[in-house]
């Protein structure tokens, strides 16, 4: 299975769905799935019966998965979306970096 464009903590935007052009942080990664939770996006109402935490019961609002080909990850640099290279770092290591010519080719955290 090859690596995802986006890791939990990312800020992302969406390009595609109801919640198009909105941005929020990634809250986990489903990779078997290839889908990720984004805080405040693809929201669901689920109905819930009452249990200790939620006494009353009553329908809960939460975050529902979102394809991943559906967010791209923020510049960091002028926070406009960007695609994902990877490169080697002095390091070694395999780092992302924000993709395209007119980006600032700076590496994502």
């Amino acid at each position: 299975m090859s690596k995802l464009h986006i890791k939990k903590g990312d800020i992302v935007y969406v390009n595609a769905g109801d919640d198009k052009k909105k941005t929020g942080r990634v809250l986990s990664v489903l990779v078997k799935e290839q889908r990720a939770i984004v805080e405040g996006i693809n929201m669901v109402s689920k109905s819930t019966k009452p249990n200790a935490k939620n006494p009353q019961g009553g329908i809960i609002k939460k975050e529902a998965p979102i394809h991943i080909s559906n967010l791209n990850p923020l510049d960091p640099k002028d926070g406009t979306p960007t695609r994902v290279g990877r490169r080697k770092n002095e390091d070694g290591k395999l780092v992302r970096f924000a993709k395209g010519a007119k980006k600032s080719k700076e590496e994502i955290k």
